[in-house]
């Protein structure tokens, strides 16, 4: 068979990319239904926070870790972070909310410096350079009113959201001397889910089936990326096998033009492939 001869860690990433793709493609779909952000997250958060449990059950270990502290720190970021994401989601083209996540390598690596005391390396300067540019042109005007400038909340919520994968990224990093990885995963819905339901507050909308069906595929093509993501991880270098985790941005933007009728412009193809560059540039130039 074809898929024989491709790398089980190439599989799996794509995957992984396929999964998260769709999982975006629903949380834009829900939203239109009216659905509020708060009411996606905590949706979500219920299907991760039984499938995680029930992991870390599997295990026979403790579900409240050792390093209590920072463990909500990871939940309490990983949580704000997924509301701001969504928001994104749901207010920009798919493709678009894509590209601005592929920021992280960028914050990521000033972050691992500023609190691991971790050396940037050349690639990841040149990775921060071409996604400080790549930002720059995808922001610019376009010269008609249908290509005009993304909304400045939106692009700021897709950014915050990468800032915020980026400090998960390196507390994990942290914990992950010290915790169990599924406990580590345990701890984003246990805050995630008390916390939009907080901020939800009166503003709940009963779903239609559709939407309800939606919600539940939002938990499912969630647990598929992580899943892929995972394996993908275990059988490969992670920077050779985050470098195939980019084609998100192609399956994003496929789906953006089928279900949405969302037409990449000029300057996020531009932008994007700027950002997409210089994310691959730090995945595989490593010394």
């Amino acid at each position: 068979m074809l898929t024989d001869s491709i790398p089980a860690a190439i599989r799996y990433m794509l995957l992984s990319a396929l999964g998260f793709a769709l999982m975006a493609a629903c949380v834009k779909a829900v939203g239109g239904y009216g659905i509020p952000v708060m009411e996606i997250v905590a949706a979500r958060a219920i299907i991760s926070l039984i499938i995680s449990y029930v992991d870390v059950k599997r295990k026979r270990i403790s579900v409240w870790g050792n390093n209590k502290p920072l463990l909500i720190a990871r939940g309490a970021i990983g949580a704000v972070s997924l509301m701001v994401i969504y928001f994104a989601v749901t207010t920009l083209p798919l493709a678009e909310a894509t590209i601005l996540q592929y920021t992280y390598p960028a914050f990521t690596a000033v972050l691992a410096l500023i609190f691991l005391k971790e050396r940037i390396q050349l690639a990841t300067i040149i990775c921060i350079a071409l996604s400080i540019l790549g930002l720059l042109v995808m922001m610019r005007p376009g010269i008609e009113t249908e290509t005009s400038a993304l909304p400045l909340l939106s692009v700021g919520a897709a950014l915050l959201g990468a800032l915020g994968s980026a400090a998960a990224y390196v507390i994990v990093r942290q914990l992950s001397r010290s915790e169990d990885g599924s406990v580590i995963i345990f701890y984003f819905p246990l805050i995630a889910l008390p916390a939009s339901l907080i901020l939800l507050g009166d503003d709940f909308v009963m779903p239609n089936t559709e939407a309800l069906i939606l919600l539940i595929m939002v938990g499912i093509f969630t647990q598929v990326g992580q899943i892929g993501l995972t394996k993908a991880m275990a059988a490969e270098s992670a920077g050779k096998a985050t470098a195939y985790s980019y084609v998100q941005v192609i399956f994003s933007a496929i789906l953006g033009i089928i279900f949405f009728a969302e037409t990449p412009t000029f300057w996020t193809l531009m932008g994007g492939g700027l950002i997409i560059t210089g994310a691959l540039i730090n995945a595989l130039m490593k010394r």
